[in-house]
C-alpha cells in the first residue's frame, strides 16, 4: 500500500503583468492585468514505503511546486494528496513530525551559531528524548564525518559542510518521508559523492521514503531505481531509470585506434564522425547498428583497440526535454 498518493494534483498561480516605465507603474495602481499560470497540471502517482524516487524535469517543470504541495507549504488548486494518512495542507503537527525537507538553496541552520546549537533547538521542537538524540546524532556524525564541524559557526562552514549539517537537522527527528530539492547543487565532486552515499545509506538503514529532485543525472543514476519525469507540470514518464535510458539513448559511440594511419573518407559510410586523429576515430552510430558497424570495421582494418560507449546521461535527458 502506498504511503504517498497523489491524484490529479493541480497548482495554479496568478501572475500580474506590468509594462515598464512610470506611466505603466501609475496605471498598475488602478488596473493590473493578470494571467493564470499552471505550475502543476493533473499530476498523479503513488510511492510505496522505503522507495527512493527521483523526480526530474527541466527548470520550471513544476518539481519544487509539487514538493511544496506534498510537504504542506502550498495548497493544491485541485486534486488530492494523501501522505501517511494525512492531508499535507492541513499542516497537522503529527504529520509535520513525520516528514523532513532539505532544499539546496534554503537554510534551516541558524547562520551565527554552530550547527550543534540548531540541532538542540530541533531536539526541543520535536521533543526528542536525550537517549534518542544522542544515538541519532552520533550516527550522523560518524556517517558524515562531522566531529570537527558541528561546533563551528555555520557561516564559517563550506557549502559542502553546511549541506551535511542541513541533512542532520532534517533527519534528527527520524522522519518517515524525506523531500530533497536539489540538495547537491553547487557542491564539489567529493562532497557530492559523500552526500550521495549518505542518501542511499539512510534509505537502506532507516527505511526512509525519499523523493529527490536533481539536475545532476549522476545523482539520479547512482541513487534511484525509479524516476518520475515531469515537464510543464505534467507527468510523462514513471518507471525505471535504466528503461528510460534504454528507450531514449539512440546512439552508441565507437572509438577505434588503428595500427597505422587511415583515410577519413572511408569511414563516412559507417556513421557520423565525431572526432578523428592520426591513428584514431570516434563514430556516432545508431544503437541498433553499432555491433554490425564494429564487426565490419574490425574485419576490414587493423584495429589495436576498440571502446564502445553509451550516450552521456546528460545528453540523453537533455534530448528527452527537447523532444517534449
Amino acid at each position: 500500500m502506498p504511503i504517498i498518493s497523489v491524484e490529479n494534483l493541480t497548482r495554479e498561480f496568478k501572475v500580474f503583468n506590468k509594462e515598464p516605465g512610470l506611466k505603466a507603474s501609475i496605471i498598475s495602481l488602478y488596473r493590473r492585468p493578470q494571467r493564470t499560470v499552471t505550475a502543476v497540471d493533473d499530476l498523479s502517482f503513488n510511492i510505496d514505503k522505503g522507495e527512493l524516487v527521483a523526480f526530474i524535469g527541466p527548470n520550471g517543470a513544476g518539481k519544487t511546486t509539487t514538493l511544496k504541495c506534498l510537504s504542506g507549504l502550498l495548497y493544491p488548486s485541485s486534486g488530492s494528496i494523501n501522505i501517511l494518512g494525512y492531508k499535507p495542507s492541513d499542516r497537522k503537527p503529527d504529520y509535520l513530525s513525520q516528514i523532513g525537507f532539505v532544499m539546496g538553496q534554503k537554510n534551516q541552520l541558524w547562520w551565527d551559531i554552530p550547527p550543534q546549537e540548531t540541532f538542540l533547538l530541533h531536539k526541543a521542537i520535536y521533543n526528542i528524548s536525550d537517549s534518542d538524540y544522542k544515538k541519532r546524532l552520533n550516527y550522523f556524525v560518524k556517517l558524515l564525518d562531522l566531529k570537527d564541524i558541528i561546533s563551528v559557526q555555520t557561516k564559517k562552514l563550506s557549502l559542502g559542510q553546511r549541506m551535511k549539517c542541513e541533512f542532520v537537522a532534517a533527519l534528527l527527528h527520524q522522519p518517515k518521508v524525506l523531500f530533497l530539492d536539489e540538495p547537491t547543487i553547487g557542491l564539489d565532486v567529493v562532497a557530492n559523492l559523500k552526500l550521495r552515499h549518505f542518501i542511499k545509506t539512510i534509505n537502506q538503514d532507516l527505511k526512509t521514503t525519499i523523493i529527490l529532485t536533481s539536475h545532476n543525472m549522476v545523482d539520479v543514476a547512482e541513487t534511484c531505481k525509479r524516476v518520475l519525469v515531469i515537464d510543464k507540470g505534467k507527468l510523462f514518464y514513471d518507471g525505471s531509470f535504466s528503461e528510460l535510458l534504454k528507450k531514449n539513448a539512440q546512439y552508441k559511440f565507437l572509438k577505434f585506434h588503428f595500427d597505422s594511419s587511415y583515410s577519413l573518407s572511408q569511414f563516412k559510410k559507417f556513421g557520423e564522425i565525431v572526432k578523428s586523429g592520426p591513428n584514431s576515430i570516434t563514430l556516432k552510430v545508431p544503437q541498433n547498428k553499432h555491433l554490425k558497424v564494429a564487426s565490419s570495421i574490425l574485419a576490414s582494418y587493423s584495429v589495436s583497440d576498440l571502446n564502445i560507449e553509451d550516450t552521456h546521461l546528460e545528453d540523453v535527458i537533455a534530448q528527452i526535454y527537447t523532444d517534449r
